[in-house]
């Protein structure tokens, strides 16, 4: 057993770890250690931003998660993708650039968490940005300019998904040219995280740049198998356990001088605490492990966003479809990236956007469309031969709530996911109404010249109850699993972190990733992760000078 010493240990090299190491070997004073049980990200796929469907389900860079069999989905278990390499998911995901709605982080502060409301986290979200639009010069007050993380329009656009947007027009939904201005409302094209055309994940973004400081360390391929405690009354935490490859006999231990700061994620960081026997005594007990210390609320509420595909044939208009299924146009596609940059290699995996209102009783935007001029069945597998768009639709504010739970004390063994979609009736309400405002968008003036006819989940469908099955048929993930160590009070006996995302009961332990919202973001997750993980590095830098 080796033993090292460093000041700050973060555990996690995915979108917030890269900020964290970023921030806090600022100083050159301090030895900060980077832990990432993935491996680097040298795979070309991941940075041109097509190859996301050959890095989800793919074990270089996808940790391949399942779900436990889920009755609000048929029994079906599904793919649970979760990136594993250096930059996280932020090196596989989507590369949206979406941070919510104002009400997402005012109903957090009115929960008990002070600092966590929209005017207060604004500048976190500013203070790493490079907008696009403020690239001539300029300020904005909402957007921030020379961050690190890019931001940038796409480098593509389709007729089908201009002939969508007008038909969200027709239904009420108005055109909206940024979505991150505190209310989301309307239907434009997404703004990515790329840089002329590249993927701009975490990695690229906060650690390679500062990659060579003396006082940073980053070691990939490194699993956590446990954090060890002081026996002196304290309960802080004082060192942890990991073995490099996994497989090996060998253990290295870290002594950890000011703190640990767990940043692997909704699924990770709650295994990690399990493992190391911190979470609730009886799902301990029944997966073997000893329980260190009693926190109720570790592997619990658990939310995603399910995304409902719906897809739609058409005609007489281009979709990649027929591009994708022509040697021609595969030539052609690659010329077009090789020579500009652009063009279908350059997309990600959605283009179009909208936010809008399920029915008139919500006071904002409950759920979020992911347009695409493609189809197929599932991620992974070819694309459908016949012309053809998919309309994914994703309640944004579930009320279901699921659990992450190890099955054993074997770090190595994958926990047990179970999101538990469209248990509460709300969700299924949503869902139904989800359904027929799509029907209502596809069947506008805007859409009737291209002839659409519904393909999945079919006509047939009509009645709350077909569309609720059809809902679980064809329901699955968006990839946006939070809260499983969440943010609350000390009132809240299922707060795992207080605001300054402290874990209760352990001193010198923090979490600063998606696993401490208190209540899922109304968008993507990426970057209000990167916001977390910016505000609690100030906020340790600020304790650390205390």
């Amino acid at each position: 057993m080796t033993d090292e010493r460093f000041d700050y240990v973060v555990v996690g090299a995915g979108t917030a770890g890269c900020l964290l190491a970023n921030r806090l070997s600022a100083d050159p004073s301090v030895r900060v250690l980077l832990l990432e049980a993935g491996g680097r990200d040298d795979y070309l796929w991941i940075h041109i931003p097509v190859g996301y469907l050959y890095c989800i389900g793919n074990p270089r860079t996808d940790w391949l998660f399942s779900t436990e069999p889920e009755p609000g989905l048929a029994g079906r278990a599904i793919k649970y993708p979760r990136g594993k390499v250096l930059g996280g998911c932020s090196s596989i995901n989507g590369m949206i650039y979406m941070r919510g709605q104002r009400g997402d982080y005012d109903a957090w502060a009115a929960a008990g968490n002070p600092g966590w409301s929209w005017d207060e986290v604004l500048p976190w979200f500013r203070r790493h940005e490079d907008y696009h639009r403020l690239d001539s010069g300029g300020e904005d007050a909402l957007h921030g300019h020379g961050g690190e993380w890019r931001v940038e329009r796409p480098r593509v656009s389709w007729a089908i998904l201009d002939a969508f947007q007008r038909a969200a027009g027709e239904q009420g939904i108005p055109v909206c040219d940024d979505f991150n201005r505190g209310d989301n409302f309307g239907c434009g094209y997404f703004e990515v995280n790329q840089r002329r055309g590249v993927r701009w994940n975490a990695s690229k973004a906060f650690l390679r740049p500062v990659q060579q400081r003396p006082n940073l360390r980053i070691q990939c391929d490194a699993t956590v198998m446990r954090l060890l405690r002081a026996q002196d009354g304290s309960g802080r935490v004082v060192s942890l356990e990991y073995r490099i490859g996994g497989a090996s006999d060998e253990s290295k231990r870290i002594t950890i001088d000011r703190e640990l700061v767990l940043a692997a994620g909704a699924i990770g960081s709650a295994q990690i605490l399990q493992c190391s026997g911190i979470g609730a005594p009886e799902v301990l007990a029944q997966a073997g492990v000893k329980t260190e210390l009693a926190l109720p609320g570790v592997g619990e509420n658990l939310q995603d966003h399910l995304q409902l595909r719906t897809i739609y044939k058409v005609a007489g208009v281009p979709t990649l479809n027929e591009q994708a299924n022509s040697v021609f146009g595969k030539l052609r596609m690659g010329l077009q990236y090789l020579v500009s940059r652009s063009g279908p290699m350059a997309m990600s995996p959605s283009q179009l956007g909208a936010f809008a209102r399920s029915d008139p009783r919500h006071a904002s935007a409950n759920v979020e469309y992911h347009v695409q001029p493609l189809s197929l069945d599932r991620f992974g597998e070819p694309l459908h031969t016949f012309p053809a768009f998919t309309a994914s639709v994703c309640n944004l504010r579930p009320s279901s709530r699921g659990t992450v739970r190890v099955g054993s004390p074997d770090p190595m063994a994958a926990p047990r996911i179970a999101p538990n979609y469209l248990s509460a009736e709300e969700d299924r309400r949503v869902a139904v109404e989800a359904i027929r405002l799509t029907r209502r968008i596809v069947g506008a003036q805007a859409l009737s010249a291209y002839l659409p006819t519904e393909f999945l989940p079919g006509e047939a469908c009509q009645s709350d109850e077909e569309l609720v099955e059809a809902a679980r048929r064809i329901g699955t993930t968006i990839f946006h699993p939070v809260g499983t160590c969440k943010m609350g009070p000390a009132s809240d006996p299922m707060a795992v972190v207080d605001h300054r995302l402290r874990v209760r009961g352990v001193p010198g332990l923090r979490i600063a990733d998606a696993s401490v919202m208190p209540s899922i973001t109304s968008g993507n997750t990426n970057s209000p992760t990167l916001m977390i993980a910016e505000k609690a590095a100030a906020m340790i830098l600020e304790d650390a000078r205390a």
